[in-house]
């Protein structure tokens, strides 16, 4: 694992320590029971989303977050549920970690009523207001500024809510990112930018897109908190964030991170992905997370069994969930008005 620990001019002295203590306290197996778990759902409802785009349930995009699970599960994580979460398009796996239920996510790319978003919102704009799930979005580096709006304004009202940001490293050359840095250090802002970099903006590597393979060091130009981890343990993540969250908490300072991930499809549904060799994805796959994790699991002395158990209850919820999303009602033409324009209207 590879990491790097804040580098701003005075670092925090308990960070190591804080690190240490979040470790202890995720290697319960119980816990990492709890997070195989969410993964394993993830990785579930991902797969059925890209059968069902296939035999047409799913229109539009469909952006597949199949090997990032342990980013969005480990980083939220080291959450409070009253703490609020903004993302970009591939949004899926991070709306069932910050408590979406699989029904109504289903239900919303099935394009139906029951969905989050009544079936009008789709794959790329997920959003989840009881659970502090303020939406994907689809526009590269566009939601960053407002996620710096959200901790502004947990900030102001007071709410002692931290705000994290998730974008991929296509988007860090965008101005938003710029703007969005630059404005969370100069209003000291309760949030966490969290680059998923992925190795690919699209179709393009890493070696095309960016002058610097650290996109951590971006943040040095802004004053601000860094930390850089390459993700293959999901403890891992939950720590390093950890320690940026209670920074954000405690301190009102921001940090931007860099999580080095992997995803095994390509951009899109409709991307075959043919960048890159069989021979990367096959290496990628060997350090699968997921399958860290249950490795783990069974060397700490969980019974496979009680595994066994775990995965045949995920599946049962996403079985449920295609069967909802299937019987559920389109969305009916009163939804137009009251969903387009400002009310109060008569019918």
């Amino acid at each position: 694992m590879a990491k790097e620990s804040s580098t701003k001019a005075s670092p925090h002295a308990h960070s190591d320590r804080f690190i240490e203590a979040a470790t202890e306290r995720a290697l319960d197996v119980d816990h990492l029971a709890h997070l195989y778990r969410q993964m394993f759902l993830i990785r579930r409802v991902e797969e059925e989303s890209a059968r069902a785009y296939a035999t047409g349930k799913v229109g539009g995009f469909l952006h597949l977050y199949i090997g990032q699970e342990a980013v969005g599960v480990g980083a939220i994580a080291a959450l409070r549920p009253d703490d609020n979460v903004v993302t970009t398009y591939r949004d899926h796996g991070i709306a069932l970690a910050k408590g979406m239920p699989a029904k109504a996510l289903l239900a919303e790319l099935w394009g139906k009523k029951t969905g989050c978003s009544q079936g009008l919102g789709g794959s790329m704009h997920l959003f989840d207001k009881a659970h502090n799930m303020l939406g994907g979005y689809g526009i590269v580096g566009g939601h960053i500024p407002l996620a710096c709006g959200v901790a502004f304004a947990a900030k102001y009202q007071q709410q002692d809510r931290v705000t994290l940001c998730f974008f991929g490293e296509g988007a860090v050359s965008i101005g938003g990112f710029h703007e969005g840095l630059s404005l969370a250090a100069l209003w000291k802002l309760p949030i966490v930018f969290i680059c998923e970099n992925n190795e690919y903006a699209m179709g393009t590597p890493l070696s095309r897109t960016l002058s610097i393979e650290d996109v951590s060091q971006k943040a040095e130009a802004y004053g601000m908190h860094r930390d850089r981890l390459i993700v293959d343990d999901v403890l891992d993540v939950e720590a390093h964030v950890a320690v940026a969250v209670e920074r954000a908490r405690k301190e009102q300072l921001p940090t931007l991170m860099e999580l080095r991930t992997y995803r095994f499809r390509g951009h899109s549904m409709s991307d075959p992905a043919k960048y890159r060799t069989q021979l990367e994805l096959d290496d990628h796959k060997q350090r699968d997370p997921m399958t860290r994790a249950r490795a783990q699991l069974l060397a700490a002395g969980y019974a496979e069994d009680r595994l066994l158990d775990l995965e045949r209850s995920a599946e049962e919820e996403v079985a449920a969930a295609v069967a909802f999303a299937d019987d559920s009602p389109e969305p009916d033409l009163s939804l137009l008005a009251p969903t387009t324009y400002a009310g109060p209207f008569a019918y």
